[in-house]
């Protein structure tokens, strides 16, 4: 089943996708919610951001390919850091690349959504605690980030977490997934969930020993290889496997 959010008229709201459209639903999927007999048709339905997440917890380094090309060792732990609510935005929504960088990348990424309020998770019960799965570009600024240090900046900015297009409740992380990146139709980055150096369950665990994870809440389960610089006036597309493509267009700042 895919969840998404939408905005229609005045109008925002929870819903399942099907071929004809979305069939609006009365609350959302983190608490309560009831079918209604809307279906909004999808030239009259805009997709917005799946999910309004507290936190977006990220996982550094969790592709072998991508630390090699960043010229760093494969962690022997998660690397974790946040990003900001206010850097999520939606399907189509434009990529912001800030005036003090020169050097913006995308980063294509499984994203786990997070169904109730989790703390100190085994990872044999992490499912328990998914609601289900969409897709992610960790947009980077790189220069930034490798002058500070560290990495808030450089992944906090607003816009730089896009999610969507919809929220796959059925997906297996297991199996082997693909997550592409396409940069004007040209493949960046194409590797496999299975490639993870620490999957779903192990990142569940470790995050939720740190803090507790509340409805909504994403962890972004890391890049593979082949992130690279975008300009403005690109189109980057982010798809993976049984999630579809999530799409947006790099802007300069104003």
């Amino acid at each position: 089943m895919k969840l998404v959010r939408i905005k229609a008229g005045d109008d925002i709201a929870y819903g399942v996708a099907d071929i004809e459209g979305v069939l609006v639903y009365i609350g959302s999927p983190f608490v309560a919610w009831e079918p209604t007999e809307t279906v909004v048709p999808w030239d009259a339905a805009h997709l917005l951001a799946p999910v309004l997440p507290s936190k977006v917890v990220a996982v550094g380094r969790n592709y072998e390919d991508h630390a090699a090309e960043q010229q760093v060792e494969t962690p022997e732990e998660p690397i974790i850091f946040l990003k900001p609510a206010t850097s999520v935005v939606g399907p189509d929504a434009n990529v912001v690349l800030p005036a003090m960088s020169q050097n913006v990348h995308h980063e294509a990424e499984l994203a786990v959504v997070i169904s109730r309020v989790a703390r100190h998770v085994k990872a044999e019960d992490a499912s328990s605690y998914i609601l289900g799965y969409t897709a992610a570009n960790d947009v980077s600024a790189r220069d930034l980030q490798k002058r500070d240090g560290q990495w808030a900046r450089a992944k906090g900015f607003d816009t730089f977490c896009p999610l969507g297009p919809a929220i796959e409740t059925e997906l297996d992380p297991l199996e082997k997934l693909a997550v592409i990146c396409r940069v004007n139709g040209e493949v960046r980055q194409a590797g496999f969930t299975s490639d993870m150096v620490f999957g779903v369950a192990e990142l569940m665990e470790f995050v939720t020993a740190v803090m507790t994870l509340l409805p909504g809440d994403v962890i972004l389960t890391g890049t593979p290889g082949g992130v690279s610089k975008v300009e403005p006036g690109d189109l980057m597309e982010v798809e993976v496997d049984g999630i579809g493509v999530l799409q947006n267009r790099v802007v300069a700042a104003r």
